[in-house]
């Protein structure tokens, strides 16, 4: 149990601060993309890229955000476990890891969509023109694979805890065929 809250206690500051560095860097992108005009790096275009080093900033910056929030969520789904194995054992659920697997696997992959759903409008707003569009596409295919693990996954792990169900009834009625042969 102690690794557990050692984990905990190592988690909740590490998600705190991953969420406070988030919404830094936004604000900075945001900042530099309303202040785009007046900046002197505005008028420098990179070689290559086809932007302006303010568009290159404004890039950068949100994909710092990204990062973070991506271990942020990490943290979050860590804990978010936790506090679902907790609330399982007050209720006196005992059930297989399976089927609670299964089931933290749909809220995986609804909690996906809405950020996706939810940050695909605000990286439009942050980073404009093709590049903006470049990384909302990213993004939505980003998560489409995720997504699409995470189904694979429900689906092997359904597989499995109805194939065990299968064969414990195989058993059953094969012991109950055993029995009538005999008598």
């Amino acid at each position: 149990m102690s690794k557990i809250r050692d984990e905990v206690r190592r988690r909740i500051p590490r998600l705190t601060m991953s969420l406070v560095i988030t919404v830094i860097f936004l604000i900075i992108s945001f900042v530099i993309q309303q202040t785009q005009h007046l900046l002197p790096f505005s008028q420098i275009d990179v070689p290559g890229i086809g932007q302006n080093m303010s568009s290159l900033i404004i890039i950068i910056t949100v994909l710092i955000a990204i990062i973070f929030l991506i271990r942020a969520l990490s943290d979050a789904l860590f804990l978010g476990d936790i506090l679902t194995d907790i609330l399982v054992n007050r209720l006196g659920i005992n059930e297989e890891r399976s089927p609670k697997r299964a089931a933290r696997e749909l809220i995986y992959i609804i909690v996906i969509i809405l950020i996706v759903t939810a940050l695909s409008p605000i990286l439009g707003v942050f980073v404009g023109g093709d590049v903006g569009s470049g990384i909302q596409i990213l993004l939505t295919y980003l998560a489409l694979g995720v997504i699409i693990v995470l189904i694979y996954d429900i689906g092997r792990t359904l597989y499995r805890v109805i194939e065990l169900k299968v064969e414990s009834f195989a058993d059953k009625l094969s012991n109950i065929v055993e029995e009538k042969g005999e008598g």
